[in-house]
């Protein structure tokens, strides 16, 4: 689509602006898990350098990769490992129409489990999904060095509750918190979406 995800424009913000704003009104700290800095496809610092103008209580911490492109496993490992809070929700960078109140409605959901992991048209969606951070970081760190690649097996190493279509369409109805921006036709539809309210 010609920019990474992230920095794709979204109203008067990217979206990855508008997914710091949506969750730092509900959660006391967002991280964000960044290239190293030689490898940045574009400068996240550049595009948040005006977060502090904006009304946000949560404090914005970027976390960097050890390497380029080592996947969603050690990312998501790394920004669990820098969380203060015992559990933690962790989504992937394209999700524009993320809301607040499902990401706090999965957290509460996860009560004597380790993750609460959402099933979207018959698929787990562990990047927009709610982890109890100590098993979730060693369960990530053991994947890690077996080689493992595949964030969806995470649900194989932790006590996790799935949550069902029917249960989150009572949070967001139209599940519009799901839709992945992986094409320029899906980020056409999230921009419609938007603007629909």
């Amino acid at each position: 689509m010609g920019l990474p995800k992230a920095a794709l424009p979204f109203g008067p913000s990217t979206i990855l602006e508008r997914l710091i704003d949506t969750l730092g009104g509900a959660f006391a700290e967002v991280i964000v898990v960044a290239a190293p800095l030689r490898d940045e496809p574009f400068s996240i610092d550049r595009t948040l350098h005006d977060r502090t103008e904006r009304p946000n209580p949560a404090q914005l911490i970027i976390e960097r990769d050890e390497a380029a492109f080592e996947g969603p496993v050690g990312a998501l490992r790394r920004g669990l490992t820098r969380a203060r809070s015992d559990i933690v929700f962790a989504c992937s960078c394209d999700l524009p129409l993320l809301r607040s109140d499902l990401a706090l409605a999965l957290c509460a959901m996860i009560e004597s489990n380790e993750a609460v992991i959402p099933r979207v048209a018959g698929k787990p969606q562990p990047l927009c999904a709610a982890y109890r951070r100590t098993p979730a970081v060693a369960a990530l760190a053991a994947m890690e060095a077996g080689g493992e690649h595949r964030l969806t097996l995470i649900a194989e190493r932790l006590n996790v509750r799935t949550v069902d279509e029917a249960s989150l369409r009572t949070i967001d109805a139209e599940l519009r918190s799901f839709l992945n921006v992986n094409t320029a036709e899906d980020y056409a539809r999230a921009l419609r979406l938007a603007c629909e309210g």
